[in-house]
Formats: C-alpha cells, structure tokens, sequence
C-alpha cells in the first residue's frame, strides 16, 4: 500500500469513528497516524457477522488491506499457537477500532502520564498510547512469548520501537520497571469475581484503571475503576458493554457433567416447572451479566435436542446442577435440580431481582476491587451491593 492511500485509509477510518461519536478529539491525530495494517500478519482472519473470515495478503491483498480498515476484530493467533489445534478458540487479536477507541476515551490520558498496558498483543493500541504520549511513557505486558516478539517487530516498524513490551503475567504488580502508572488499561477481559489485586497496586493514588470485566455465566463490560488516594482500593462504574478474550491464568476448564451426575439422569433430582425461559436469559448480554455478577460460581451449557433446548447449570464446587428445558411456545417449563443448593431458583432470583429493579443497564452496575483481597458489584451507589437474596 501506498504511502498516500495507507494515509487516506487512517484519515477515513478516524472519521468514521469520529463520526460515530466514539472518537475524541485528543485521539485522533493517533488514529490518522498509526498504520494498522502494520500489525497484521500475511495471514489473518477478519471477525464478520459472528464468523471468521480469512485474510490472506498472498491472495488477495486488497480484500488483506481493506479489512486492517473496516471496524471489525482481526484474529492473529488461534490456540495459543499450536497450528495443529484446529482453530478452535481464537486466543490474539486486534480489537475492533471502535472499542479501541472507547476504551481510550474511558482512560482520560494526560501529558506526562505514565500507561501500564496488559495484553500487548500485536501492538496495535500500545501504539496509539505511544503516539499521544510518548513511546517512553508505555510500557506492555504479554503473556506469551511469540506473540510479544511479533509486537516488537510491528512497534518498530511504526516506528515505536522505544515501546517497553514486557513478557510475563499482566497480574504481578513486580512485572516490569518500578514505579506506579498513572493510568492502567487491559486488553483481555478479567473475571469480575477475580479482577487482579496487582493492578491496584501497580497504580498510583487517583490513577484510573480501565479493564473489560466477564462472568462465568456470560457477559462482559468494561469497568473504570480510579484508585484512592490511600491506594488501598479502586472505585467505578461500567461504562458499557465488552467482549474481550479471558485473562490466560483465568480460564476456567469446567469438569464434566458426570463430576456432577455420576449414573443415569436424572438421578436424584428434584421436578418443577417454572415460567422463566432460560432462552431469555441466554438472549441477553445484560441480563447474564447481571445474574453472573450475582452468582459468580455459577455456568450454563447449552444443549439443543431438536426443538427443545436444554439448559444446564452447574456450580464450580461441584455440588449442585439444574437442567431447564426451553420448548418454543410453552408458557411453563420443566425443571430438574439436584444438590445441596437449588440452582435454577438462585438464576431466577437474580433475574427477576434484575427485572424489578428496571433491568438496569450497565452504566447502573459499578465495582470495588480492594487490596484487602474483595471485589464487590454494587448497583448505583458503592453502599447498595449487588446481592439478590436466594429464596
């Protein structure tokens, strides 16, 4: 690509992000600025509609070229590297412009600030920091190796290479030079039960820290948390909704159904029926947040069987599960729970608290994350915890 339409494909896009309202002023000059094509390997799969599309320069470089501009995710790397894994989970990428510059807006940098970044990936946000601040002011940390090796390569090539990328665990406050950052910004989603201790620590006093935040059960936003004065905690709301790959170290692998159900289903569990499609629930990116917030040891696995979907609810202690079978048409559906504790009826009680409560939305929902070692959702005001009571 030319230098000339390499510079008109940034100009456009910094408008159209600008034009969608997502793009503030002081970020622009980034965006029309920093190539993000430079970030992108011969071989990439854009994210479409739900689906990965290839990109391959070698084939066809235009469509390669096109989609570095287009305000979609690019997938860079699939299994952690293992080329033999089949491309089951996409595990590196380039997050969607607009998010990009969502998250950047949530940041509220300043001259002079020094920015700690987790998740380097290919590099493409360490540099829009870097333009706007300074590549000394920026230091990125990467958990795996090959992929922060890739970012170093592209930050040189943007001519960024005094960009500090760092390779180790994004959670350990003694990763990486000493000194507090006065502003801390993930790209990967943390797990809202277990928002790291370290990036408070690793942040100085009234610092801000920006992270997309998820729950076992679904949904994600991107909180924005600014740290005490005395240090000791952080302090914020959700500033809207995210999708973001899960922390490495935070992967949850979830035992199998016969950890729960040794024998023949369905056991010893108890019949109901209830008038809550589980289908509403999975519908909404919101209302999983919502019940996930409150019972952050909880998951579901769908299963559809022809027009019947079965939903299945476990806990992480391994002592409780529930089936719901969502039939299209029925006002009424069945019910099985087993264990010590009533599963469904928790889920429901999240989502009906929820519902009465106006079906807040995510800017409603804030965070405390504390060195003490809690982190605790509240609803509209730090004082109110977000803890719908079990019947």
């Amino acid at each position: 690509m030319s230098g000339d339409l390499a510079a008109g494909a940034r100009a456009a896009l910094a408008g159209r992000l600008a034009g969608a309202g997502v793009l503030e002023a002081g970020w622009r000059g980034a965006f029309e600025a920093v190539a993000r094509h430079l970030f992108l390997p011969p071989v990439y799969w854009e994210f479409v509609d739900g689906s990965a599309v290839r990109r391959d320069r070698g084939t066809d470089p235009q469509e390669w070229l096109a989609g570095a501009y287009r305000n979609t995710a690019a997938i860079t790397q699939w299994d952690d590297g293992d080329e033999a894994g089949g491309q089951q989970d996409f595990t590196s990428s380039l997050s969607m412009p607009t998010m990009v510059a969502r998250m950047l807006a949530d940041l509220a940098v300043e001259d002079g600030h020094r920015v700690r970044e987790v998740g380097t990936g290919p590099g493409f946000n360490a540099a829009l920091l870097a333009h706007r601040l300074g590549a000394e002011k920026v230091v990125s940390v990467e958990i795996d190796e090959a992929v922060a090796g890739l970012a170093r390569k592209n930050l040189a090539a943007a001519g960024l290479d005094g960009v500090q990328v760092v390779t180790g665990d994004g959670a350990d406050p003694a990763l990486g030079p000493s000194g507090p950052a006065d502003r801390l910004i993930a790209t990967c989603s943390t797990l809202l039960s277990d928002v790291p201790l370290g990036w408070v620590e690793q942040s100085a006093p009234g610092g801000v820290i920006v992270a997309p935040a998820a729950t076992l059960f679904g949904g994600g936003a991107t909180a924005r948390l600014q740290v005490a004065a005395d240090g000791r905690c952080a302090n914020g709301r959700f500033t809207g909704a995210a999708d973001f790959m899960r922390m490495r170290q935070q992967r949850y692998q979830a035992p199998p159904v016969d950890a729960y159900l040794p024998g023949q289903w369905p056991g010893d569990a108890k019949a109901s029926l209830t008038g809550l499609d589980p289908e509403d629930i999975g519908s909404s990116w919101l209302a999983q947040f919502a019940v996930g917030a409150a019972l952050p040891d909880v998951y579901y696995r769908r299963a559809p069987y022809g027009d019947t979907v079965t939903w299945w609810f476990f806990d992480t202690a391994v002592t409780s599960w529930a089936t719901v079978d969502s039939v299209p048409g029925r006002g009424e559906f069945e019910v099985r729970q087993s264990g010590p504790r009533r599963l469904w009826e928790e889920i429901r009680t999240a989502h009906d608290t929820w519902d009465k409560a106006g079906r807040p939305g995510y800017e409603r929902f804030g965070l405390t994350v504390s060195t003490a070692g809690t982190r605790t959702v509240w609803l509209d005001h730090p004082d109110h915890p977000w803890d719908p009571t079990t019947p």
